[in-house]
């Protein structure tokens, strides 16, 4: 019988007991689809309902393919048997779904007719509800587990949990070795590391002194020179600032002076204007009335233009002359507003009469003459003024290259300061390193004080071990003194006796092992056992054979002394009790501690001392 697992989660499910509160209860729904090819060949779907923290919940329902037939027609399901499975764990994932919300659309409601949940069958309902009903999808009778079901299920689950233990510790077994490589490992890689760190340390304390050595000369050095070209610059920038300030006061003077001089010019020009402006007035009520006197001329000029024909001519020639001349004063009008209304008006003057010509020439020419030297004075002021401008611009010139100089060398200090930055900079980022290195190398010595502990502890177990081994030692060759002893005595007594007995008593007898038995003397050294056995007269030379051959065997409890006395015999409370002292065993298993490392020692035995065995 195959049993092929489809579903096992556990499902908030909705209890219902006639008398009792609705509940919410997480039960595991366990499905699964049995094969069984005995007799037919069929399949039956086996649904078990299960509870994590109560191992005695147990519902079982196993649903053939006749039985879900007739469910089929009870319910009116729609699918066959071979998808009724996966659809009906697709109910059973909407309700896992939905089962968080407040008001969950799918739902499993486990309903019993009696009170309780005890031994009584119970109906697994699928419920979708809307707002209008409640529909049971699919509605599946469970019966409870018998006792011998109930303990199936739990030897099924305490299988599980010791295939989980297994692997569990399987997993720790492998864990476990996997740490102790790792550490063996890290170990080695620590000595490793904690050796290449003393290399480094020796190395970074020779490179960092070296460094702080070049560094503090490098900027005591750069300090120097920085304060001393400072002090250079400052000296010549004093210097500078000093003639320039001379320079420039001197200059200013000169200008003040120059100025002064051209405000005195300007006012003599003013007064020279305002007497310029009365002469005017003077001569716009002169023109009234020269006016008045024209409208007259032009009459007498009407009466005479006939006979003065020849004279236009000539006319127009100095009105073309006068026209020129208004244009001159036009530009000097530009200058003097004022002039120009006294120019235009002498003009039309001068076209109006005849007879004031050459009046009006003379004082034009006055006019030109006070305008050329005006112009002339203009001329030599603005020459002079190009000249004051030249200089200014000269001075200016030297001024931008004194502020470009003066920009470089402050560049050049900016620079110095900023390579002075970047060198302090990097001083503190390598304290910083030389810091960060400390706390390293103060947590490497740290932990290398704690290995040299775990050290000194191994150390002292090593010692402790290699005094355990000198007893050990010891007590192996006081036996082998022992056994030696015993054996020459032995020898002795055989060569004495040379094979005699004697009878000690009439029911017991004391016999001498003789010195004839070659496979004994074949093995290694060991004991020669002396026995008191009480036994008769008669067959002596059958049981000294059968003596000498089972002398090993009869060693097997502590009774047998072997020779040596009784008190080396004793048992402690924290020894191993002696079973035997055979020659075979002293060989084996008695001797395996105090052997060389060809035998692997028991704990036991390299855990007791030689004292336990041997007070002596």
């Amino acid at each position: 019988m195959a049993a092929e697992r489809l579903f096992n989660r556990p499902v908030c499910v909705q209890v219902r007991c006639p008398g009792c509160e609705e509940r919410r209860l997480n039960v595991r729904v366990t499905i699964e689809l049995l094969s069984i090819s005995n007799p037919v060949h069929k399949k039956d779907l086996a649904v078990r309902l299960t509870d994590d923290t109560d191992p005695f919940f147990l519902y079982n329902l196993v649903i053939s393919e006749e039985d879900f037939q007739s469910l089929k027609s009870q319910q009116g399901l729609l699918v066959d048997f071979s998808a009724f499975p996966q659809k009906f764990v697709d109910l059973l994932q909407q309700c896992i779904q939905e089962q968080n919300k407040d008001i969950p659309r799918f739902l499993l409601q486990l309903v019993s007719s009696a009170s309780v949940l005890d031994h009584t069958p119970v109906s697994l309902n699928v419920v979708e509800t809307n707002p209008f009903k409640h529909l049971t999808h699919l509605s599946l009778k469970f019966l409870p587990g018998n006792d011998a079901e109930i303990k199936k299920f739990l030897a099924s689950c305490l299988k599980c949990l010791k295939e989980d233990k297994l692997m569990l510790e399987e997993k720790l077994r492998k864990t476990e070795e996997d740490l102790t490589r790792q550490l063996s490992y890290t170990q080695q890689s620590l000595s490793e590391r904690n050796r290449e760190l003393d290399k480094l340390k020796h190395e970074w304390t020779s490179h960092t002194t070296a460094l702080t050595n070049k560094h503090t000369q490098e900027l005591t050095n750069e300090k120097e020179r920085a304060l001393q070209a400072q002090a250079q610059y400052q000296q010549q920038h004093e210097q500078q600032k000093k003639e320039l300030e001379n320079v420039h006061q001197k200059s200013i003077q000169q200008l003040q002076n120059r100025l002064s001089e051209l405000e005195v010019i300007n006012k003599d020009l003013t007064e020279r204007r305002y007497k310029g402006d009365s002469t005017v007035r003077e001569l716009k009520a002169k023109l009234s009335g020269i006016e008045d006197e024209c409208q007259r001329a032009k009459q007498e000029v009407l009466s005479l233009r006939r006979e003065n024909t020849t004279l236009d001519a000539e006319c127009h020639e100095k009105e073309k002359l006068i026209n020129q001349l208004q244009t001159r004063v036009a530009v000097l009008e530009q200058e003097i507003k004022d002039k120009d209304q006294l120019v235009i008006r002498t003009k039309e003057v001068l076209d109006a009469t005849q007879e004031q010509k050459v009046i009006l020439e003379e004082s034009t020419e006055k006019k030109q003459s006070h305008i050329e030297k005006l112009e002339a004075t203009i001329k030599s002021l603005s020459a002079e003024l190009l000249k004051a401008n030249e200089i200014i611009k000269k001075l200016q010139g030297d001024l931008k290259t004194l502020m470009s100089k003066l920009k470089l060398k402050n560049t050049v200090t900016i620079q110095q300061e900023k390579l002075l930055a970047e060198k302090e900079e990097r001083l503190q980022k390598e304290q910083r390193e030389l810091q960060e290195v400390g706390q390293s190398l103060r947590m490497k010595e740290q932990e290398v004080c704690k290995l040299q502990e775990q050290l000194e502890t191994t150390m002292q177990k090593l010692e402790e071990s290699k005094q355990l081994l000198k007893t050990n030692e010891n007590v192996i060759t006081w036996l082998n003194k022992q056994l030696n002893e015993i054996q020459m005595t032995k020898k002795l007594e055989t060569s004495a006796s040379a094979g005699v007995r004697t009878a000690l008593s009439p029911h017991g007898m004391n016999f001498i092992e003789p010195a004839h038995t070659k496979t004994i003397s074949s093995q290694p050294p060991g004991p020669k056992i002396q026995l008191n056995t009480q036994l008769p007269k008669m067959n002596r030379c059958s049981d000294v054979q059968t003596v000498t051959a089972t002398s090993h065997p009869a060693n097997k409890e502590n009774g047998d002394n072997l020779g040596l006395d009784p008190k080396y015999f004793k048992k402690k409370d924290d020894s191993i009790p002696l079973r035997g002292l055979s020659q075979n065993t002293l060989n084996s298993e008695y001797l395996k501690p105090y052997l060389p490392p060809k035998a692997t020692p028991s704990p036991k035995a390299a855990a007791t001392p030689a004292s336990a065995y041997f007070p002596g």
